[in-house]
């Protein structure tokens, strides 16, 4: 899909927001004490995240989401709108506290273990996203998470088809994965999924070994049940992107990794900007992969650093 010449290209993305409370340690790990680290805060949250890299790739974005009225939330609101996310359509409420992600990750940065409190988007409902339905009119694309409960993230979804708009689904966990099935039973499947190899079993049902072949035929199953595009990804090997009648291997862009947090969602973002602006699928996935290098080189949940020239710069180096 690619911008349309008679309106701006404008995504919508739902989710959620928090704050990434992150701890560094400064050896390896030693389980059962403390250990001598760093600790950052940042501005986090899957759709959060997604819809800031949008905004710094150049792309409209309008975030739908929920956080409370505190500090933090005060905070999220305004590094996002800073960035240049239209935060309108974002609940501010009073019964629950600002989301929050804290991380554990080892001397190399990679996690450990981690804790999400995403509560507050119990607020969320069907019927507060169906109060916000109008802006989803023009959309090109809406992105959804798994953080959002299934009777939310099913009424997006038929929202979202009735406005003929395509949606692109981050499963963001095994068990959130699964809450997409009920709408493609319904017959509202997404667009786009960007499932990992646990996910995409999960998803299949079955174990899917990191095998060219498997994830192949696993794939093949989402597309039968009217998944267009599936984007696996496979850490340090890259990823694999499966259409109906093409599947293309894509590696990794080399990088220092200070933090992992945040690639995946840097990922999406640039391959759905790159698709905006009339890469093909492959092209875009290969300026995902850009993009998650910029972003897990940085300590910061999106990479201050992201832009469109920045990932053509990161594509030549390769």
């Amino acid at each position: 899909m690619t911008a349309s010449s008679a309106a701006p290209a404008r995504v919508v993305v739902v989710g959620g927001s928090n704050v990434d409370l992150k701890a560094h340690t400064l050896a390896p790990v030693i389980l059962g004490t403390s250990n001598p680290g760093l600790t950052t805060q940042t501005a986090g949250g899957v759709a959060r995240n997604i819809a800031e890299n949008l905004a710094r790739l150049g792309v409209a974005v309008s975030l739908v989401s929920a956080v409370g009225r505190d500090n933090l939330g005060d905070a999220l609101l305004d590094d996002s709108k800073a960035a240049g996310v239209d935060v309108r359509f974002v609940l501010r409420v009073n019964e629950h506290l600002t989301g929050t992600y804290t991380a554990m990750m080892n001397h190399e940065g990679e996690l450990l273990v981690a804790v999400s409190d995403m509560t507050v988007l119990t607020v969320l409902t069907p019927t507060t996203l169906h109060d916000r339905r109008a802006v989803l009119r023009g959309a090109t694309w809406v992105v959804a998470d798994g953080n959002l409960s299934e009777p939310t993230l099913n009424h997006l979804m038929k929202l979202a088809a009735e406005a003929g708009v395509p949606v692109a689904f981050e499963p963001v966990s095994v068990p959130k994965a699964l809450q997409i099935r009920s709408s493609i039973e319904a017959g509202f499947p997404p667009h786009t999924m960007t499932p990992n190899l646990l996910e995409l079993g999960a998803l299949v049902g079955r174990e899917v070994p990191d095998v060219s072949a498997e994830i192949r035929a696993a794939t093949q199953e989402l597309h039968a049940q009217g998944i267009h595009t599936v984007w696996v990804r496979r850490g340090q090997l890259g990823s694999l992107l499966s259409m109906p009648d093409t599947f293309t291997e894509l590696p990794t862009v080399s990088a220092k990794v200070a933090d992992v947090t945040g690639a995946g969602d840097a990922m999406l973002a640039a391959y759905l900007a790159a698709l905006l602006a009339g890469l093909t699928p492959a092209e875009a996935a290969r300026q995902g992969h850009a993009a998650a290098a910029l972003t897990v080189e940085s300590t910061h949940t999106v990479a201050p650093t992201l832009t469109r020239e920045a990932l053509l710069e990161r594509l030549k180096e390769q």
